[in-house]
């Protein structure tokens, strides 16, 4: 069952966060700490979607483009009850494209947005199966929007910092374990240049969020797994000072909700080499108008993945994810419906 219980996390490289709402990419996990011993991870995930639209019977092409996602995971045990970890990650994201070759009235309008967060972690074994664990984090942002002929706006990459705690109980035997885990705001005051000449400051607080990870054995080298993931997007205003003169004090980009995502798992050891899993995830829609620069409405995915034993200490797992975007009427009143997206990605990991 022990190698059984890396796949469940295996799928923390193609995260249903990738294209959940707002600009949730990774998930923010800490997968690693719940790791014995030493051990370190590095994944790499690329997600292609297909997100079009029409107003006006205008047609807008594949607005959303492909974009990849890394992390990296390091754990050290110091001593039987203290262990310490290092997560470096991409939280949020966006990489939004209206191809400037149509005649839909937004065509060439650019908007993006890149994120890394460095998490320095420290898990306790309090005792009884219980840990707890609290962390430091960094994070950085930068974007740009491009509205052509109305809007420039250029974001500064900004620093902020953060923490986390959380909790976690584990019953071995079975291959139980359930983690709670706070994930605090970050505030990011952005150097701002709007339409090139106009110099300001962008507040923007990423939102904090919660995550609760579940697994248990329920048969002989057979897993469940899964995970809520809330996020605090009805806090979260993108306000440039320009902008919001110029549109009656509107944000730029902002959430009328906050967003839940759940996913759920069945993990299979298939032999002494490979592991196998499926999974299923959902985010319910919303409804109502949602941006232009996120033109998508709640998600249902089913994923596949192998976790293959390389070595006794080694482990390379492979996993693909197909995402159905719900349906969503934008500001623009343009309706996108019909919209998916692929994801792969690959995870490395040894213990030592």
């Amino acid at each position: 069952m022990k190698r059984l219980l890396t796949t469940s996390a295996a799928f923390a490289l193609l995260s249903s966060g990738a294209l959940a709402a707002g600009l949730d990419r990774s998930g923010q996990g800490i997968d690693i700490m719940y790791e014995s011993g030493n051990a370190i991870e590095l994944s790499f995930g690329s997600v292609s979607p297909t997100v079009t639209g029409t107003l006006g019977g205008q047609e807008s092409g594949n607005v959303s483009a492909s974009y990849s996602q890394v992390g990296f995971g390091l754990k050290t045990q110091v001593n039987d009850k203290l262990s310490l970890g290092l997560v470096f990650d991409q939280p949020y994201g966006a990489n939004l494209s209206y191809p400037a070759n149509t005649t839909y009235p937004l065509r060439g309008t650019t908007g993006t947005v890149d994120t890394s967060a460095i998490t320095a972690i420290a898990r306790y074994d309090i005792g009884n199966n219980m840990a707890v664990f609290a962390g430091a984090r960094q994070q950085t942002l930068s974007g740009s929007v491009a509205i052509p002929g109305k809007y420039l706006a250029n974001f500064a990459s900004s620093s902020g910092t953060g923490y986390l705690v959380g909790a976690m109980y584990e019953k071995p035997e079975i291959a139980m374990r359930v983690a709670l885990t706070y994930n605090s705001s970050i505030k990011h005051d952005i150097a701002t240049t709007e339409n090139n000449v106009l110099n300001t400051t962008t507040t923007v607080n990423t939102p904090k969020s919660v995550n609760l990870d579940f697994q248990t054995g329920v048969a002989a080298d057979t897993l469940v797994f899964g995970s809520i993931r809330w996020v605090d997007w009805k806090n979260f205003s993108l306000k440039p000072a320009g902008f919001a003169a110029g549109n009656a004090g509107a944000a730029l980009l902002s959430y009328a909700q906050n967003a839940i995502t759940y996913e759920a798992g069945v993990g299979r050891r298939i032999n002494d080499k490979w592991s196998g899993a499926v999974t299923v995830g959902y985010e319910k829609a919303e409804g109502g108008k949602v941006s232009d620069l996120g033109p998508t409405d709640g998600f249902f995915s089913f994923g596949l993945g192998a976790t293959y034993a390389a070595t006794d200490t080694s482990k390379i797992t492979l996993g693909a994810k197909y995402v159905k975007l719900g349906d969503a009427t934008t500001a623009n009143n343009a309706s996108f419906t019909g919209n998916s997206a692929i994801g792969f990605g690959i995870k490395f990991s040894s213990s030592f």
